[in-house]
């Protein structure tokens, strides 16, 4: 009887037990080495999105008080020929370089096209859109001379030369012919080489005085 049921019984040897093990832990090393590259892959990946974000952080303006507006006309019907504001270098970060525009040769307000002003002003309301507005620099405070915006230095920002004759043209002449009026909306959008943009918005007066303090 023992040997009619256990004739055919078959058995394995130690070597195949020990070649089934080997590859359970060969399958099991590909998966780790797989998991553990796509955990390292990922962490540099954050990693670089850390060091982005912050070298941008560190590249960003910051505005310093309120937007001056100068007046081309006054009255509730006047109009706007010239904005002012004063900017500094946010977190101590790198310095971003206000190399003056160009102006255009026909004095349209706007920079040349071939300027090599790193920093690029642009306007927007709900007429029209006008990009890289000629604008000049001048450094308030201590400054080391060049035009480059470092910690602890403020740049003030004029959009527009507010004399006649001066060259480079203003907002009337880079507006023409809607210009910026009473009860408009306006938006100044800042975008330096190396850094987020920063959005200025606005709201005019019902009354043009000659000089403005838009908060």
């Amino acid at each position: 009887m023992y040997k009619k049921y256990f004739k055919h019984e078959k058995g394995i040897t130690g070597l195949e037990t020990a070649i089934i093990l080997i590859a359970f832990v060969v399958v099991a090393a590909v998966f780790a080495y797989t998991a553990l590259s796509a955990g390292l892959f990922s962490t540099q990946k954050a990693q670089e999105a850390v060091y982005s974000g912050l070298k941008e952080a560190q590249s960003t303006l910051e505005l310093r008080g309120g937007i001056v507006a100068t007046a081309n006309t006054v009255g509730a019907t006047g109009n706007i020929k010239q904005l002012t504001f004063v900017v500094s270098n946010a977190l101590g970060g790198d310095p971003i370089d206000f190399t003056e525009p160009s102006p255009a040769s026909d004095n349209s307000g706007v920079a040349d096209t071939n300027s090599s002003n790193k920093v690029v002003i642009n306007y927007i309301d709900s007429n029209q859109v006008v990009s890289n507005l000629f604008w000049t620099c001048t450094p308030l405070g201590t400054n080391d001379g060049d035009d480059l915006l470092e910690t602890g230095e403020k740049f003030q920002i004029t959009i527009g030369y507010d004399t006649a004759g001066q060259g480079g043209g203003n907002l009337i002449d880079a507006l023409d012919p809607t210009f910026l009026s009473v009860n408009d909306t306006f938006t100044l959008e800042i975008m330096t080489n190396a850094g987020a943009v920063i959005t200025i918005e606005r709201t005019t007066p019902a009354y043009i005085d000659l000089k403005m303090n838009l908060h």
